[in-house]
């Protein structure tokens, strides 16, 4: 009966941080090549990494034809939110399964109050044919 108590307490606070939050949002650009050529059509997700529960999706793309790529969104937190960019591509993957998948965590100094990020974290050139710390593959995302 305790541990039922604790669960709903638990529940009860996780909904709370939900609906009595603050906006906050993050935007991030970039271009992405492979072997200098621009990396088009690579999947790119912007997320906010959470402790407690689970991570918030705040927006998701491809590059364009040049490899460039722009994401933002918000989502409601009590405390900062932390912004984390993953690449999901194939550049020099030969024939293996799932795709290279691998963060780039944005600045907390390009969180910003409200809805509309007002300032845009810029990735610059990423080539996307070296390896990265914390690089690893992923079939569904």
């Amino acid at each position: 009966m305790r541990s039922l108590f604790v669960l709903f307490a638990f529940l009860g606070v996780a909904a709370s941080i939900e609906m009595f939050g603050r906006d906050q949002s993050s935007a991030v650009r970039g271009k992405l090549i492979c072997d200098g050529r621009p990396a088009s059509g690579v999947k790119v997700k912007l997320w906010d990494k959470d402790t407690l529960d689970s991570d918030d999706l705040l927006d998701e793309g491809s590059t364009d034809a040049n490899g460039d790529f722009q994401l933002s969104g918000w989502t409601k937190e009590y405390t900062p939110i932390d912004v984390k960019l993953n690449v999901y591509h194939d550049c020099n993957d030969g024939f293996k399964p799932c795709q290279r998948k691998f963060g780039i965590k944005i600045p907390d100094s390009y969180t910003t109050s409200g809805k509309i990020a007002k300032k845009v974290y810029d990735a610059g050139v990423i080539q996307l044919a070296g390896s990265y710390p914390g690089e690893s593959r992923d079939c569904i995302h």
